[in-house]
């Protein structure tokens, strides 16, 4: 099967949608499909044997400044033509993948869309409210475009339908449950995270700094943490637009900013630490709950967004009612106070997190490509009307 991809984000960025991409990448390959794939920013020239085509882009400076913003050209389309594709995937259709629904629409090609990110909910932290009714109206417009729509979790398949979104489904959660393993903490990577002070109790974060993901509402908690279980610590594994903003909140006497990690490193950081936590309240899916549960490190996160598809409260981690300060101190100070806790909890995450491959998940996918396509040309009507008899141009089926 030959798929053309638009993402609105791409290596060397790191993220959930990312790290989705590019582990569904490498199984497409593995499986024996093609992808052509359009990306924004400075993206290598291909990814698991696949070409990758780098699109011209702008930052967004004052508002994201790490966000690309890819700018649709002709050359684009022609890319696509040329490609034959038997399906068109956009991931979190914006910007960039918007054009690829627009093109494959005048195209005449199927369709199936994903929904990673509730951009309208980011709005209010970003604080361009004004501009969430308007999102809102716009991705329902382009999802609805879309033979097929997927959704990482099952809050968001309800999210989805309640901005309008039809045709939707689940596309399984997944972890890389090789590369993050409990086997993987080091010393070294401890110590790192506590300052020179390993034997300090450690809490985690790993992922974007920004002001959609709450973490400021971890100050006050990590303060009164202390006073329960004495020195301690909150490591912040990542970096974002944030970040300055939060190293002058947090007590830089008990925390450590690390900045990105990947590889090794990432995931040792991961398995080194005694618990993680989860603030955000806007999460999708919330792969990097997934991460630590494969590293058997239990999660305390926010009962919001995708985050309580992933967590058994009280099970393979705690979950709190954002804005509860007393439910975070509690929930953090018991598993840094009581290994039994803490251990069993980390070797149920990491049973659970075996269940979630990355294959299993891509299977899945494909059958979703399946439904796309067939759901396109059994119900295919040939494309007419005022404009698009002057701007459309269709494509037969691939057939190959």
């Amino acid at each position: 099967m030959r798929i053309a991809m638009f993402t609105e984000v791409f290596l060397p960025k790191i993220d959930g949608v990312v790290t989705r991409v590019v582990r569904t990448l490498e199984q497409l390959e593995e499986m024996g499909h093609e992808v052509l794939l359009f990306a924004p920013g400075d993206p290598p020239a291909e990814y698991a044997g696949h070409e990758v085509v780098r699109v011209r882009s702008f930052s967004l400076r004052y508002l994201y400044p790490e966000l690309k913003v890819g700018v649709p050209t002709p050359a684009i389309a022609r890319r696509v033509e040329a490609f034959r594709p038997h399906v068109v995937h956009t991931v979190n259709p914006i910007w960039l993948s918007a054009y690829g629904v627009l093109s494959a629409g005048r195209r005449d090609l199927p369709q199936l869309a994903s929904f990673h990110t509730d951009v309208p909910k980011y709005t209010e932290s970003l604080r361009v409210g004004w501009a969430r009714h308007p999102l809102e109206s716009w991705i329902q417009f382009l999802h609805n475009k879309a033979e097929v729509n997927l959704c990482t979790s099952g809050p968001m398949v309800d999210r989805a339908r309640e901005v309008g979104i039809q045709r939707v489904d689940l596309w399984p959660k997944a972890v890389d449950t090789v590369g993050y393993h409990p086997s993987k903490a080091t010393d070294q990577m401890r110590a790192k995270l506590t300052a020179g002070h390993p034997e300090a109790p450690l809490v985690v974060y790993v992922g974007r700094m920004s002001r959609e993901k709450d973490l400021d509402q971890l100050v006050e908690p990590m303060r009164r943490v202390r006073e329960r279980v004495p020195g301690a610590r909150l490591a912040m594994v990542g970096s974002g637009p944030y970040r300055e903003d939060l190293e002058r909140m947090f007590d830089p006497a008990y925390t450590v900013f690390t900045g990105y990690l990947s590889g090794a490193d990432l995931a040792a950081a991961y398995a080194s630490a005694d618990a993680f936590a989860f603030p955000s309240t806007t999460e999708t899916l919330g792969l990097g709950a997934l991460e630590s549960m494969a590293s058997g490190v239990p999660v305390v996160g926010a009962r919001a967004g995708g985050i309580p598809f992933v967590i058994d409260d009280g099970g393979t981690g705690f979950l709190v009612d954002p804005g509860d300060v007393d439910g975070w101190v509690d929930r953090l100070a018991r598993l840094l106070g009581d290994r039994g806790l803490r251990t069993a909890m980390g070797e149920a995450a990491r049973t659970e997190a075996e269940r979630h491959s990355w294959r299993a998940a891509t299977e899945a996918l494909v059958g979703f490509y399946d439904r796309a396509i067939e759901t396109h040309w059994s119900e295919h009507r040939p494309l007419n009307g005022p404009f698009l008899d002057r701007f459309a141009k269709p494509m037969p089926r691939a057939q190959d």
